[in-house]
């Protein structure tokens, strides 16, 4: 059944127009009226719904029941990814999402060729929520997980020196490093007493990883140094390698 993120208040019964890109799509999948789809606006679960009306450009749908169905990993993991090249960005994005990513920070690295800020810094993280959006569409999950602003880690660091919300899990640090003395990541990613997954937060570097001052900064931060094992792999596949590894249990 086709399934379709809908940000909007959804309730049973409720009649509405579906957003454009919605609309879009069920035009493009050429639904009629009487056909049968799922919305889901991110708040929890997902509801049934029934196209009620085509027109050349909206199409209006009566909402039906709510199943409180949630797909997230039991662990939650934070990625502050490097920025990578061309679509390889956009690839990370939809697999981390597929792979249940709970967030997303775009690094913006010393050794990241693409550098953003301004307008144009505003349009690529628009445009990658809009990767995540899809991705949750197509896999299944009710939660779309957040696209943070592109930050560098010094400014990354200094955000993160307020205390945290009294109810927040602390999450554990990883560095995804090639340092001598680095762990396992499946040694270094306990779980918590009584068994509870711990959140964690992995940082990555862009093509080329991470400089010696941005590893240094991180260590003197918290961050744990971890290893994926004897093989280099690419800066888009290292941190999706580790995301199998902590969400698919």
């Amino acid at each position: 059944m086709p399934r379709f993120h809908c940000p909007a208040p959804l309730s049973t019964g409720a009649e509405l127009d579906l957003p454009p890109g919605a609309a879009r799509h069920v035009q493009v999948l050429r639904l009629q009226p009487g056909d049968a789809l799922m919305l889901f606006n991110g708040e929890g679960g997902e509801f049934d719904a029934t196209v009620l009306k085509m027109g050349r450009s909206d199409v209006r749908v009566q909402v039906g029941a709510h199943h409180a169905q949630e797909r997230e990993a039991p662990r939650a993991v934070h990625l502050l990814a490097g920025i990578t090249a061309n679509e390889r960005m956009d690839w990370l994005v939809e697999k981390a999402t597929e792979l249940g990513v709970a967030s997303i920070t775009p690094l913006v690295a010393e050794r990241s060729v693409l550098k953003l800020k301004g307008e144009r810094a505003d349009k690529k993280i628009a445009h990658w929520q809009a990767v995540a959006v899809a991705a949750c569409e197509q896999c299944g999950r009710n939660r779309v997980p957040r696209v943070h602003d592109a930050i560098d880690l010094a400014a990354w660091v200094r955000t993160q020196a307020a205390p945290a919300a009294p109810t927040a899990k602390p999450a554990q640090r990883l560095l995804l490093s090639l340092r001598p003395g680095t762990a396992p990541l499946h040694q270094a990613a306990a779980a918590a007493p009584g068994g509870v997954p711990q959140p964690v937060l992995f940082l990555s570097g862009p093509e080329g990883g991470l400089s010696s001052a941005e590893e240094d900064l991180a260590l003197q931060h918290g961050f744990a140094p971890v290893t994926l094992g004897p093989r280099v792999l690419r800066a888009e596949t290292a941190p999706l390698a580790a995301l199998a590894a902590l969400t698919l249990l």
